[in-house]
């Protein structure tokens, strides 16, 4: 049977939030088992600071996942963390935040990733548990969509198709097993097209986008004077989201995801659908021998 596992320390960074600008000092923090993963706003006073990374307190998803509680304190951008801490199986920790969002570093989750094996892990003495998709559930419609089925291990695969010559068509397709989560995941930055940059900043978003923290794509030319870091960086980097995404459950989850031009306001969905109905899933503790994610294969 699998441990619980947290940081063996806390450890501090700084950064600016991608959408609104804003600097931002933060810290992972242990935490005891069953915490599960907390987000702490330090600009705020006893429970309106505490903001549970679930599912159920997701109360926006334009463009990034947000999370709120009924004090109407919230936390932006929170699904490259997450998918940090899914990628590394740590079931509880803390996220201190100075401000409403997170930082966004370099657009990848591979900072924080540095981060938390420089913390160190630790095991708990406490069974970590697994949710076990037993029957399938979907969100979407015939254009965009995404679904959960039952399998013996956790599967990703995602389809992307853009109105654009570089992001027509990519794919991604991976499984259990850690070492390459670090290596073919986690570095996968956040993209965006040059012409969509006006209406996000109308919008009031993207006033921390730049260069340095997100890939820029204008027809087909990458606008990053050091090019992209793999062929399919966007597929790589939407599967980093939905990873994200999907750790709100609480869980690391047993089951295929497929997501097709799915985002965080699917993701969401699709969690939900997900646990309207107890016939959908169970909770069970993990076997000793499970493992990590693994990619196994990623079309270009």
């Amino acid at each position: 049977m699998s441990l619980q596992r947290t940081i063996a320390k806390r450890i501090v960074g700084k950064g600016v939030g991608l959408h609104s600008g804003v600097d931002v000092d933060f810290a992972f923090c242990p935490a005891p088992a069953d915490t599960g993963i907390v987000f702490r706003r330090t600009d705020q006073d006893g429970d309106a600071a505490i903001i549970p990374a679930r599912y159920d307190h997701v109360a926006d998803t334009r463009l990034c996942t947000v999370i709120a509680n009924r004090h109407g304190q919230s936390v932006a951008t929170i699904e490259h963390i997450m998918s940090a801490l899914a990628g590394l199986k740590i079931d509880n920790a803390v996220v201190e935040v100075s401000a409403p969002e997170t930082p966004v570093m370099d657009g990848s989750a591979s900072p924080f990733v540095a981060m938390l094996l420089k913390a160190g892990i630790r095991e708990q003495d406490a069974p970590r548990r697994v949710l076990r998709v037993v029957r399938e559930v979907g969100a979407g419609n015939d254009k965009a969509w995404a679904r959960l089925s039952p399998s013996d291990e956790f599967r990703l695969s995602f389809n992307i198709s853009y109105d654009n010559p570089l992001l027509a068509e990519q794919s991604i397709h991976f499984h259990p097993g850690f070492q390459s989560f670090e290596s073919e995941i986690a570095r996968a930055r956040t993209f965006c097209l040059y012409e969509e940059i006006e209406g996000m900043w109308a919008a009031g978003l993207a006033k921390g986008g730049s260069l340095e923290n997100a890939v820029v794509v204008q027809g087909d030319k990458v606008l990053n004077p050091e090019g992209l870091r793999y062929d399919n960086e966007s597929a790589r980097h939407k599967a980093l989201d939905a990873i994200g995404d999907l750790y709100t459950s609480g869980f690391q989850i047993v089951g295929a995801y497929h997501g097709e031009r799915a985002g965080h306001a699917l993701n969401n969905q699709l969690l939900r659908a997900l646990f309207a109905d107890p016939a959908n899933y169970v909770i069970e503790p993990e076997t000793a021998d499970a493992d990590d994610l693994r990619l196994v294969d990623a079309a270009d």
